[in-house]
């Protein structure tokens, strides 16, 4: 669901094209009209958290989060309404149909040609015909009112993630977004706080957490061989100047961002698997985050190389710096470096570094050292440590999925998700989860047009991350 351009209102305020003052009251109601206004907000925005930054007692009540981790009564077959089906839903809706116990009940999308593609993939696999929402881009509200379905699942653009899984919140069904699940601090907290008012799930797909080195990473920090977790790095490194500049997909709206916005505005492919290695939110929570970006380069030099010297791309300014680095200390004083790289040419990576008291992993390439197992000052090849610390989930569902999308890790996020629905369990990665990898956006931003002054982290489990059970090392 790709939105066109953004448009002001009398107040100065940003709100999303195509939305008239009637549909933004509508959305108010629900709670989802301030998260469409404050999504499209410039960096100030995200400069300073509505909440206080220390102590236990942060929600907008001041009650604590619940006591134990939710999970809600299992589902024999797991009612879908997807709303935004380009690249990546694309991607998520072929892997749904694949999977037993799930329903494709709806499908919304601004494109008629893009829901009407996956009618047919639905109806080629054997489903009954979905309805199609395809009246604009609040269609999605519509689809929550009107249709009996259990998980609302969002792969629109950002500034649609906080709209659409409030709507399906209020509306009685559970959420599922493509990341970040908000890049505001008010936004992460409306999802926090409309989650535990409705009781609904609110889950952030980070398929990364299920890559198969992440896993095997996790696995081998579960069994100690790397010690005490002390430190991390991650990152979301990838040339996107094409991406961000053409006239389709992600370039429709994503090069907006970068223009009013300067910190890590990508941080959660590096970060999340980290903070499972952490116990982030289960026995350890972010504490704070310094953040520095470098000069804005490198999309105004693409658009001098790429486009005639009348075109307006060539006037466009930005403000993210080319480069941004951030360094985050939890509660218990670990470190974790998280970069942003997108718009200088580089090759790909995530960087993924996992590092303890008995050994480290290192991404790109891939390589591990244990004490007393590795050779002295020696790196092994992470490959030889498959055989043996291979993830269960991984050994168990090898191939799933495989050919669609960053290789399996797509299917198995889509198929743990339905899982834990299906049997009724607390999902692998929760609003909380959601709200603080997400957070990292807004602390970036504040620490950056700070001066790099430390900015604190809200506890959104109001002191429950110190007795939340730790995530377990899950199996198909």
């Amino acid at each position: 669901m790709e939105p066109t351009k953004r448009e002001s209102n009398e107040t100065g305020e940003m709100i999303p094209a195509g939305v008239d003052r009637r549909t933004l009251l509508k959305l108010g109601a629900m709670g989802a009209g301030a998260a469409a206004l404050g999504a499209c907000r410039g960096p100030e925005a995200g400069s300073a958290s509505p909440r206080p930054t220390s102590g236990s007692t942060q929600s907008g009540s001041g009650a604590p989060a619940p006591e134990a981790l939710f999970s809600a009564p299992p589902l024999e077959t797991v009612r879908i309404g997807f709303v935004g089906i380009g690249g990546m839903g694309s991607v998520h809706v072929r892997n749904l149909l694949d999977m037993e116990g799930v329903e494709l009940t709806a499908l919304c999308d601004i494109r008629p040609a893009h829901a009407e593609r996956a009618r047919d993939w639905v109806l080629e696999a054997g489903g009954p015909e979905p309805a199609l929402y395809t009246r604009g881009e609040t269609d999605f509200v519509r689809m929550c009112e009107t249709e009996d379905i259990d998980l609302v699942y969002t792969a629109t653009p950002w500034r649609w993630h906080v709209p659409v899984c409030v709507a399906a919140m209020e509306r009685g069904k559970h959420a599922a977004t493509e990341v970040p699940a908000a890049y505001t601090m008010e936004d992460c907290w409306r999802l926090v706080e409309t989650a535990e008012a409705t009781r609904r799930h609110c889950v952030m797909m980070e398929n990364v957490n299920y890559g198969r080195w992440e896993m095997l990473v996790f696995h081998m920090a579960r069994l100690g061989l790397f010690g005490e977790i002390l430190h991390g790095e991650g990152g979301y490194l990838h040339d996107l100047r094409a991406i961000k500049f053409a006239d389709t997909g992600e370039g429709l709206w994503r090069r907006e961002h970068s223009k009013t916005r300067n910190g890590n505005l990508y941080p959660t492919h590096g970060l999340g698997p980290i903070a499972n290695c952490m116990d982030i939110n289960r026995g350890d929570r972010f504490d704070y985050a310094v953040s520095m970006s470098g000069p804005s380069r490198g999309l105004q030099d693409f658009a001098r190389e790429h486009f005639p010297e009348d075109a307006p791309e060539r006037r466009e300014t930005f403000a993210l710096g080319d480069v941004n680095v951030t360094l985050i200390k939890t509660v218990l004083g670990r470190t974790i470096y998280v970069s942003h790289d997108t718009n200088l040419p580089r090759p790909y990576s995530r960087i993924h570094l996992v590092q303890g008291t008995r050994g480290l992993f290192q991404g790109y390439p891939d390589r591990v050292y244990v004490e007393g197992r590795s050779e002295g000052h020696r790196w092994d090849e992470a490959a030889d440590y498959l055989d043996e610390f291979e993830h269960p989930l991984w050994r168990e569902m090898a191939g799933a999925g495989a050919g669609r999308g960053h290789g399996s890790m797509d299917y198995l996020e889509d198929y743990r998700l339905i899982k834990c629905l299906r049997e009724g369990l607390p999902t692998d990665m929760n609003v909380y989860d959601a709200a603080a990898l997400s957070a990292v956006c807004a602390v970036s931003e504040a620490s950056v047009a700070e001066r790099s002054r430390p900015v604190d982290f809200p506890d959104f489990t109001r002191g429950r991350w110190e007795t939340w059970p730790q995530l377990g090392v899950v199996r198909a």
